[in-house]
């Protein structure tokens, strides 16, 4: 399908969520990297499946029982597509969380206490917690790369602390979760591979801004999550480079990812249905798949370029306003601005944006390790994304200043 020329009022058009008023205002949905709005299409679809579809895949011969297959498949098909990988490389999981939790359990008997692993400060706790049990666990080592005190990366210092310590593996994201800021991969893998360690990247938010060729970045495993892709809850990706995929451990046991059942062992099959275990979130693939037509029929470059004209129209004017500090990174960012007002808490100034129709989110946003290196409680979090306006971007700005003139 030809890619669609951008225009922003079809596509504020196709998603219904956003046509409704909240506290009498018109809504303004500021928190998409909580969660993005679903298009009218991808909700078809999940109906349309139960509706006249239903049935469970790769076990059957009715017409029913194919179709969905068939469907289920072409889904998986067309993820690969997207990112530039091959088809049995991508693994369906819940989400982003278990997908990295499948892959730091499929290395349990890979490491021991000779191993080192290493995070940052900058990751979403999915991307921190399963790598401690893993290390309590195996005895591994883990450790953090240098991050620098305004919560960015000096890409040199970690190259070379990564040539350093020479790890088993390297996890991070590819944008932060809290700031938005874009982390700088290629040199970062690069002096991963150099001393032979695995790499995952946590890409649930960058999956969809960023649209990466996974081929090309050569990374071992890559995960996200569809509802962070305009796609349903409950569904997650986990990509793998097929000899690093079928090297993990099996992460759940039962039907579908069998290959033989003896009554006292079991054999298994290659990945992906290797981590496949049961009946599988069929409506969510097809949810995600009709996410996909969606984004392939816009072009990417121009989706990437609205949404950051978008985000430095936000910026220029949130900078202007007296008392308010940013933290996000202005000049390299997916389109999040997490910021703070004076010593206000961030719960407060959320509440009274939601009384003007102003959804943004408040707190820690799971990155607990990073509030502490930059010393806060908390921050608002405004993210952005392709079916925002500038309307928007003024009635949220409108509305701060309101807000911040009660607290005055």
């Amino acid at each position: 399908m030809p890619a669609l020329e951008f225009n922003i009022n079809k596509i504020r058009n196709d998603f219904p969520t956003l046509k409704q008023s909240i506290n009498d205002n018109q809504l303004v949905y500021l928190d998409s990297a909580a969660t993005t709005q679903k298009p009218q299409s991808v909700i078809d679809v999940i109906n349309e499946f139960y509706t006249s579809q239903n049935a469970n895949v790769h076990r059957g011969r009715h017409t029913l029982s194919e179709h969905a297959t068939t469907l289920y498949e072409q889904a998986r098909d067309k993820t690969a597509k997207y990112f530039n990988v091959l088809s049995k490389e991508i693994v369906w999981t819940k989400g982003a969380t278990e997908a990295i939790n499948l892959v730091s359990n499929g290395l349990r008997n890979r490491l021991s206490k000779n191993d080192t692993i290493i995070i940052s400060a900058l990751e979403h706790h999915a991307n921190i917690v399963p790598w401690q049990v893993l290390s309590e666990q195996t005895g591994a080592k883990l450790i953090a790369l240098p991050v620098n005190h305004d919560g960015t990366l000096n890409i040199k210092q970690c190259c070379d602390f990564i040539k350093q310590s020479k790890p088993s593996l390297l996890t991070i994201t590819q944008a932060s979760n809290t700031l938005g800021n874009i982390t700088n991969l290629e040199p970062l893998i690069t002096a991963a591979k150099n001393v032979d360690s695995l790499v995952l990247i946590d890409g649930a938010q960058g999956a969809m801004h960023l649209k990466p060729d996974l081929r090309k970045l050569n990374c071992d495993f890559y995960v996200c999550s569809s509802h962070k892709m305009l796609g349903p809850t409950g569904l997650g990706v986990l990509y793998g480079q097929y000899e690093a995929l079928n090297s993990l451990d099996v992460y759940q046991t039962g039907g579908e990812m069998i290959d033989k059942v003896y009554l006292t062992h079991s054999t298994y099959r290659p990945a992906p249905a290797k981590f496949e275990t049961g009946t599988p979130n069929i409506s969510g693939v097809m949810g995600f798949s009709a996410a996909l037509d969606y984004l392939n029929a816009i072009q990417s470059s121009e989706l990437h370029r609205y949404e950051q004209e978008l985000f430095k129209y936000a910026a220029e004017q949130l900078v202007t306003i007296e008392g308010i500090t940013i933290y996000s990174n202005l000049s390299d960012n997916i389109g999040t601005l997490s910021f703070n007002f004076k010593d206000e808490h961030p719960y407060d100034l959320a509440t009274l944006l939601d009384g003007y129709g102003v959804a943004v989110r408040a707190g820690h946003h799971c990155t607990q390790p990073l509030m502490a290196h930059l010393g806060l409680n908390g921050t608002l979090r405004a993210s952005f994304c392709f079916y925002n306006t500038y309307e928007d971007v003024d009635i949220f700005i409108n509305s701060l200043k309101e807000c911040i003139a009660l607290l005055d």
